[in-house]
C-alpha cells in the first residue's frame, strides 16, 4: 500500500498505479502526457489543448469551472487531478463521493517537482524521472538586473497579478519584477495607478483575456515611457512540463528588453 499526501495536505492510498486517471487540469493534462503517461488518461477538459492529439482519443467532460459529474462518474476513474484555485471546492468534493482525488496547489516550480514527484512514487517511469531533472535544473538561475514591470490579465475590469501566484514567480525568477507584487491574487487596478508605478515594461498576456495588437498600440500611447508587449500567457501561468518549453521564451523575453523602453 502507497500512501501519498497531496499538496492540500489530504492523504491517498493505493495498492497498485491507477489505471484510468481523469484530469480537470490543462497545464497537468500536459505534464502527464510529457510523462509518456497519457495512454492513462481516460478524460480531460475542453481546455486540455496540449497535446492536442489527445482531443481525438479522450473523452471531454467538460470545463474546469463546471465539469460533467456524470460523465466523469461513468468513466469510472481510479484517480482524478484536480487543483485548488481552478477546480471549485464543491466539484472535488463530489468526485470524493466515488473515488480518490489528488487536490494541486502549485504556486512555485519547486511545486511542479513536487508534483511530478507524486507522479514517479505512483508510477516509476523514466519520464517522470526525466521531467524532474529538467526542472531541477530551473530552480537555480543566475541572479538578474530586476526589470519593473506590469503583467495585465483581464482588460474590462483591468486586472493584474499579485505575489500569491505561478505567474508572479516566474516573472520574478526571470528577471521581471512585478510593480505589483505588494498584492494578492488578482487585483482590478486602473491605468492611473499603473502610471503612479511606472513600470518599464507592460506586459499583455494572451490569456485569459485575449489581448491583441491593438491594444499594444492603445496602451503605447497612454504609456509613452513604457515598452508594451504582448507575451505568451502559457509560458508565464501553465505550471507544468511547460515550464521546461518556458525557459528559453522566458530567457529570450528578458535579453530582448534589458535596458531597453
Amino acid at each position: 500500500m502507497i500512501t501519498i499526501t497531496d499538496q492540500t495536505g489530504n492523504s491517498l492510498y493505493f495498492s497498485k498505479p491507477p489505471e484510468k486517471l481523469v484530469c480537470l487540469v490543462p497545464s497537468l493534462t500536459e505534464t502527464i502526457a510529457d510523462a509518456g503517461l497519457e495512454n492513462h488518461l481516460a478524460g480531460i477538459t475542453k481546455f486540455c489543448v496540449h497535446p492536442m492529439s489527445l482531443r481525438d482519443k479522450v473523452r471531454i467532460i467538460g470545463g474546469t469551472k463546471n465539469p460533467r459529474v456524470k460523465d466523469i462518474f461513468a468513466l469510472k476513474p481510479d484517480l482524478i487531478i484536480a487543483n485548488k484555485e481552478e477546480n471549485r471546492h464543491e466539484d472535488i468534493e463530489a468526485f470524493r463521493q466515488f473515488t480518490q482525488v489528488y487536490v494541486s496547489d502549485i504556486k512555485t516550480t519547486h511545486d511542479v517537482s513536487l508534483f511530478l514527484s507524486f507522479l514517479q512514487t505512483l508510477y516509476k517511469t523514466d519520464g517522470c524521472h526525466h521531467l524532474i531533472e529538467q526542472i531541477e535544473n530551473l530552480h537555480n538561475l543566475p541572479v538578474r538586473l530586476k526589470i519593473p514591470t506590469c503583467y495585465l490579465i483581464w482588460k474590462d475590469p483591468l486586472m493584474t497579478i499579485g505575489n500569491d501566484t505561478f505567474i508572479h514567480h516566474m516573472m520574478e525568477k526571470y528577471g521581471f519584477s512585478n510593480v505589483f507584487g505588494n498584492k494578492l491574487r488578482y487585483p482590478q487596478i486602473s491605468y492611473s495607478i499603473i502610471e503612479e508605478y511606472n513600470p518599464e515594461i507592460i506586459m499583455l498576456s494572451t490569456e485569459p483575456y485575449p489581448f491583441k495588437e491593438t491594444d499594444i498600440s492603445n496602451l503605447s500611447y497612454m504609456f509613452p515611457a513604457s515598452k508594451v508587449v504582448l507575451v505568451d500567457g502559457e509560458m508565464f501561468s501553465w505550471y507544468g512540463s511547460r515550464i521546461i518549453k518556458a525557459n528559453c521564451y522566458l530567457n529570450q523575453l528578458y535579453s530582448s528588453h534589458l535596458y531597453k523602453k
